[in-house]
């Protein structure tokens, strides 16, 4: 990631949630790998996102403008000034160092909906294909009737220290077990199916609850949901990136949506009831007489739901007047007596084949 994610977002340190978010959204439908087939696309999608997810949350991104890093806890870092003392003095246990099972790591898909399941939500069931917990040792990673037995050389503490003497005194280092590597426990009959490690890569099938309202290039977060942690350690976290699908029928823009609504120059200038699409069916639109082009129509509630409180954003009706391109003699004929009534001056009506030639003579 770069150094600096407000940079990664293109956005000013002042930027606002809004701004923000509206650079994030712009980004992720430039990136997001369902719409960009550069191989590079991905991986700028992944920092965008990463981006967002810090600068989002406001704790996060105090943070992170208070130290400058994205895991910022104080001004050491992501450490304390009690890991100083340790580090010197041996207090406390190694950094690092294993201490129980291990959660597993996070792991990212991409998902398509469509707007109506982005505007109403859904449960979606996907597949991924992920390290799961192993069903033979149970996650154990020893063979059936065997359990891992504690190390030797730490007595289970899956650390080791070491005492030496220098000008400043007695110095203590801490480090993770060679011998079990920081586990406690060492494996003396691997199971035969995960070798020891306690988990196996297993396509399955997972529901996801996708909520209404959520937007083009939205990542859900599902704790618990992503590879399994190494000798029985607990679920990582999934990240699903989602991405809507173009509808031809709508526009959206925010929580509301706009949709072109073509009609015919006489329905404009007489009016008309015209019947227009929603997500939901069609919903009936009064065109009063006199309609100009790019008129706009608003129809309340049938926009998208609000991801974060009650009710929907409306639908934007745009009338787009539509003028022939070709008559009939019997239709150019009644306009031209129109066109006269009304005193407009329009091209004379033009002369046949032999006409044309006559009147060159």
């Amino acid at each position: 990631m770069s150094s600096d994610l407000y940079e990664v977002l293109g956005v000013t340190r002042g930027a606002s949630a809004e701004e923000i978010k509206r650079a994030y959204r712009a980004l992720a439908r430039q990136y997001h790998p369902d719409a960009n087939p550069d191989p590079q696309a991905e991986a700028r999608f992944k920092e965008v996102s990463q981006a967002y997810e810090i600068l989002s949350d406001p704790e996060r991104r105090a943070n992170y403008d208070r130290f400058g890093s994205t895991d910022a806890q104080s001004p050491f870092g992501a450490g304390s000034v009690q890991d100083i003392f340790d580090m010197f003095f041996g207090a406390g246990t190694a950094r690092g160092a294993r201490r129980g099972p291990q959660p597993g790591p996070d792991a990212e898909v991409g998902l398509q909906i469509t707007l109506e399941e982005a505007a109403f939500g859904t449960n979606r069931e996907i597949t991924v294909d992920l390290p799961q917990r192993c069903g033979t040792c149970e996650g154990s990673g020893a063979s059936p009737g065997s359990t891992p037995v504690t190390c030797e050389e730490c007595a289970g503490v899956g650390e080791v220290r070491r005492v030496r003497n220098s000008i400043l005194g007695q110095m203590i280092t801490t480090t993770p077990c060679p011998r079990c590597d920081g586990w406690g426990t060492r494996i003396a009959t691997p199971c035969p199916d995960c070798r020891g490690d306690g988990r196996q890569r297993i396509s399955s099938s997972l529901s996801i609850q996708i909520p209404a309202g959520v937007e083009d290039g939205s990542t859900m977060r599902l704790a618990d949901r992503g590879p399994a942690g190494p000798r029985g350690g607990p679920n990582g976290r999934l990240f699903v990136h989602l991405s809507v699908a173009p509808d031809a029928r709508f526009e959206r823009d925010g929580d509301d949506l706009h949709h072109e609504a073509h009609i015919s120059f006489t329905q404009a200038a007489l009016g008309a009831s015209i019947e227009v699409p929603t997500l939901s069916g069609t919903v009936d639109v009064e065109v009063a007489a006199g309609s100009q082009n790019g008129t706009v129509h608003r129809v309340r509630h049938e926009g998208v739901t609000h991801l974060h409180g009650r009710g929907r954003g409306d639908l934007y009706v745009h009338l787009v007047v539509d003028v022939p391109t070709s008559l009939d003699e019997a239709s150019a004929g009644l306009l031209r007596q129109l066109a006269a009534q009304w005193g407009e001056a329009v091209h004379e009506e033009p002369a046949g084949l032999f006409g044309r030639r006559r009147s060159k003579r």
